[in-house]
């Protein structure tokens, strides 16, 4: 069997990187792609479960809470996703930082440490982000947005409108007392789902506004995802 054939001149060289970057390109848009899609199924979902919670005053409030775990499963899976785009669009960034830019606008700080580093990732790939991380930054970007308005339609749903049996009979919430009673769910009480939802947007809080120094390119004000 032949030997692999590397480039042993500048334009071969160009060849192969002209090649290679388009290649990581090409992998960095398909994970972009499922991004995209895992948010849209999030929208859909909300905009399905508000439609059946707030279209009767006799729907139940647990639609919207059955809602915040989808949007949360949906959120999980995504993050999941973001780190596989996260290796790709660090080999992306990598190229167009270190050889691109030094094509157009050459530096002269700019060493070859940046091709060792990438040679070590093609052969041994691992995770740049954590589970974690990249759930802050999905947050950020999208879900925080989709929570907040699950937490005011849930607010809508049990502090302004009482469930009754008829809609006819539906009025407006007129004491805290009335209120607890309203947000109860089967055997557990009232006081029980309002604890569970104040620690999860507690929990939703920090995850969103938590953010690890030395992000890089992830800074504010930097383009990101």
């Amino acid at each position: 069997m032949a030997p692999p054939v590397f480039p042993s001149t500048p334009s071969e060289f160009i060849t192969v990187m002209a090649h290679y970057h388009r290649a990581e390109i090409a992998r960095m848009a398909g994970w972009r792609d499922r991004l995209d899609r895992t948010t849209n199924w999030a929208i859909t979902v909300v905009a399905a479960m508000l439609s059946v919670s707030l279209s009767t005053p006799t729907a139940h409030h647990g639609v919207l809470l059955f809602a915040m775990v989808l949007v949360l499963l949906l959120l999980v899976i995504e993050a999941r996703r973001y780190r596989f785009f996260d290796v790709y669009r660090n080999r992306v960034r990598r190229i167009e930082r270190n050889y691109l830019a030094q094509v157009f606008a050459p530096e002269l700080d700019v060493t070859d440490d940046w091709i060792k580093g990438l040679g070590a990732d093609l052969r041994r790939p691992s995770f740049l982000t954590t589970q974690s991380q990249a759930i802050s930054r999905r947050l950020r970007r999208n879900y925080c947005w989709l929570f907040l308005v699950l937490l005011l339609a849930w607010l809508v749903k049990t502090t302004f409108i009482r469930m009754q049996e008829s809609a006819a009979e539906a009025h407006l919430v007129s004491s805290a007392d009335e209120w607890m009673r309203n947000t109860a769910i089967g055997p557990a009480p009232g006081w029980l789902v309002i604890l569970g939802v104040i620690i999860f947007y507690i929990w939703i809080l920090y995850a969103s506004l938590r953010k690890p120094k030395g992000e890089g390119e992830l800074a504010f004000g930097d383009v990101h995802v």
